[in-house]
Parts: C-alpha cells; sequence; structure tokens
C-alpha cells in the first residue's frame, strides 16, 4: 500500500498543474458546501437565541410572523397599537410575574428607537438566558436620556454624553427630526448579537414628550422646548406591544387565550418560539435552494476531477504499460487510479476546509455587523464530518471510471503502444 502510495504521489507530481487544478476544485466546492451550512445553522441559532425566557409577546392583531418581526426584530410596523389601560390589565395579571413595555415608530440615522422602562433592562433575555450588560455608563433616568446598542455606538462613534437626535417615523430626514430635544447618551450596551445592539432605547415618557405638537404626524409648530418638557408628567396612551414573563408556564396557553379573546380591543398573543419555528419554516425554500446550489457545485467540481483524470490517463497509457512490463498486475494499476483520485480529494477536503475557518475568521466581524448573524469559529459538527464524508466517498468512487479504464488497457496495451 505504501509502495501504491509512494508511486501515486509521484504521479501526481508529474502532473501538478493538473493535480493542483483538481484539487482546487473540491476546495471551492467544499468551502461552498461547509460555508451554505455553517451559515444556515448559525443563522438559526441567532434567530433563535434572539429572545429568552419571554412566555408570550402581545401587539395588534395581526399574524405571529408580523407581531413577532416588528416587536423583536425591529423589521416592519405594527398594524396597530395597544392601548396603555390595557397593557395595565394584563400586566398587573395574577399570572404575570413580568412585564415589559415597548413603543416602535422612530428613528435615528437608520436605526429604530424604542421606548421602554426599567422592566426591560431587569428581564430582557437573549441567547441562554443571557441578560443585559453594559459597557459604559447606566440605564435612563431623566427624560431626554438614552441607551444606545453596542452596534449604534460603534456605527455612528457615540461615547458616553453624546447628544443625538431623534426623528419621528422611520425616514431620518430633515423635517421629521426633533432637532430642539436632543438625547443624551448615558449608557452604552455590551454586543449581543441581536437586535438589541442596532438599537436606540429611551424612556416612554420620552416617547410621548418629544410627540407634543406632532399629533397630527407632522410639526405644527408649537413644540414646547426640553426645559418646560421636564416639569410635565407624562404617561403612554399607547404602546406597540409587550413582552409577558409569567408564574408558572402551566399558565401560558390559558393567558394567550384570555388575550386574543380580548373584547376591549382586538389583541394578539404569541409564543415567541413557535412564531420562530414558523419564520424559518417560511425561509425553508431558499435554505433547501442554497443547499441544492452547494450540493451541485461539489458535483460540478468532482466531474472536473474526472475529466482531468480521464484527459490524463490517455497520455499515461505507456506509463501503465512501463508498470505493467515491471512487474505491476492490472489490479495494482487500478488501485493507483482510486488511489490517486482519493489522494487529491482528501486535500482538496483539507484545503477546504482550512480555507473556509480562515474565511468565516475573516468575515465574521462583517457578517455580524451587517446580518447581525454571529458566525461562531467552532470545531466540525457531526452532520458537517458525514457530508465531508460523503464528498471522500464520492471522490473515490469517481476514481473508479479512469481506473476501470487504465485496467483494461493494461490488459491490451504494450511497450510498442502508440498514443
Amino acid at each position: 500500500m505504501s509502495a501504491t502510495l509512494s508511486l501515486a504521489w509521484k504521479s501526481a507530481r508529474n502532473r501538478k498543474v493538473t493535480a493542483i487544478l483538481s484539487i482546487l476544485t473540491v476546495a471551492i466546492s467544499v468551502i461552498l458546501l461547509l460555508g451554505v451550512e455553517r451559515i444556515r445553522t448559525q443563522a438559526k441559532s441567532s434567530f433563535a437565541n434572539t429572545i429568552s425566557g419571554t412566555d408570550l409577546i402581545v401587539g395588534g392583531r395581526s399574524g405571529q410572523v408580523n407581531l413577532l418581526l416588528y416587536s423583536v426584530f425591529r423589521i416592519g410596523n405594527a398594524t396597530n397599537n395597544i392601548d396603555w389601560k390595557s397593557y395595565q390589565e394584563f400586566s398587573q395579571h395574577r399570572s404575570v410575574k413580568w412585564a415589559i413595555p415597548i413603543s416602535l415608530g422612530d428613528s435615528h440615522k437608520g436605526f429604530r428607537v424604542m421606548g421602554t422602562n426599567h422592566s426591560y433592562f431587569e428581564h430582557y433575555r437573549y441567547g441562554q438566558k443571557q441578560n443585559l450588560v453594559f459597557t459604559k455608563g447606566r440605564e435612563f433616568q431623566q427624560l431626554f436620556e438614552t441607551v444606545i446598542g453596542a452596534e449604534v455606538a460603534k456605527e455612528l462613534g457615540y461615547q458616553i454624553g453624546s447628544e443625538i437626535i431623534i426623528a419621528h417615523g422611520i425616514s431620518d430626514v430633515g423635517f421629521s427630526r426633533h432637532d430642539n430635544l436632543p438625547f443624551k447618551v448615558v449608557g452604552i450596551l455590551a454586543p449581543t448579537g441581536t437586535p438589541v445592539d442596532k438599537t436606540v432605547h429611551v424612556s416612554l415618557e420620552a416617547i410621548e414628550a418629544i410627540h407634543v405638537g406632532w399629533e397630527s404626524g407632522a410639526n405644527l409648530g408649537n413644540t414646547p422646548d426640553a426645559q418646560q418638557l421636564q416639569n410635565r408628567d407624562f404617561q403612554p396612551k399607547q404602546i406597540t406591544a409587550m413582552m409577558l414573563g409569567l408564574k408558572s408556564k402551566i399558565q401560558t396557553f390559558a393567558l394567550q387565550r384570555q388575550i386574543n379573546t380580548y373584547t376591549k380591543e382586538p389583541l394578539s398573543a404569541i409564543l415567541p418560539g413557535v412564531a420562530l419555528h414558523e419564520l424559518w419554516g417560511m425561509m425553508s425554500v431558499a435554505e433547501q435552494a442554497l443547499m441544492a446550489v452547494s450540493a451541485f457545485v461539489v458535483i460540478a467540481g468532482l466531474l472536473g476531477m474526472l475529466s482531468s483524470l480521464l484527459t490524463s490517463l490517455q497520455e499515461r497509457r505507456r506509463e501503465m504499460a512501463i508498470l505493467r512490463a515491471m512487474g505491476a498486475r492490472p489490479r495494482h494499476v487500478f488501485s493507483l487510479l482510486i488511489l490517486e483520485a482519493s489522494s487529491l480529494t482528501f486535500i482538496g477536503i483539507l484545503l477546504g476546509t482550512f480555507s473556509l475557518y480562515w474565511l468565516l475568521f475573516v468575515a465574521a466581524p462583517f457578517i455580524q455587523q451587517s446580518y447581525g448573524i454571529n458566525l461562531s469559529v467552532i470545531t466540525l459538527s457531526n452532520y458537517e464530518l458525514s457530508l465531508l464524508a460523503l464528498v471522500q466517498l464520492a471522490g473515490t468512487v469517481i476514481g473508479f471510471i479512469p481506473a476501470l479504464r487504465a485496467y483494461k488497457q493494461s490488459l491490451s496495451d504494450g511497450m510498442t503502444i502508440r498514443i
């Protein structure tokens, strides 16, 4: 076996350009195959880790995916708001342990602004029930104070004490900005890999204060200044959604049914885990399409290697004939071609795997910053190892085709073969 391996290595060295191209073809195929799988699993994990420990999310009557998207992922807008009295009623429900109110609708330079209260920093969990941590500063306490996510601070270069201007609505344009009511940054949250990193957090009272004089959706020109607003007491009239944590999981479905049949206003209560599963199910078509594309690329790569082996085989008939004259049996020639194909595939797999890890190391910060997906540089999973084993098996099987041809030719070719 060692002699055959040594001979295969020397044969590959004599055709190093063809061998290198075959290895690169397999490597690129492996990079795409494992890359798609890694992004798929990490994206799914990032979605699942966005919210943890919340039993119910309540919003205006709508589909559960839409409610999940705007309340947790800050994507889209609510169909209806929730009356503050409804929030108070359910936050004080005997089954509810804690409640987090959320008010959305404003923005700052492309980042969503969220109004909330102390419960958010105390009870909101992500990942494996991890709580929010401040890298700098503290929670907001005064009316015009704000806490920003890690990505907001990084991209806009904000520090503790920086002043920001919030814009009315999603489009941050000049005529929609609350220019006379700047907010002071008093806290910066640690990175979470979730939409929290891209959120500007203010108090619910601040949301009410900045919209005094904007009741019609535009500035009517009679907006009080910050000093005048500081002396007022504000209570929200409406919020966008609320997150509920219950005293017992057993009470979840009973409270969900009670909220969904609430007669005072149309509300929807969803289970985050179920909504996440439905959301991922909607994306499964794209997921399967990516896997199919990567599988076809692997097949194309292996066919490219087969083509190069068959092309070089015609040029190597004299080599095979010499080996037969020196005492090599047909099965030795057969084994040589299979071992060569298997070795090229194995080297391609190694190169592709190491290249993927290097790409992940380089691209992970950019992907997390741009898409919020945390690509961890972790060891290969059992499923990924099985994919690589299938590629190795396919590469070995591919070697049987030129090996069979070489086997047949070596039986009939002699030293006087004409090429």
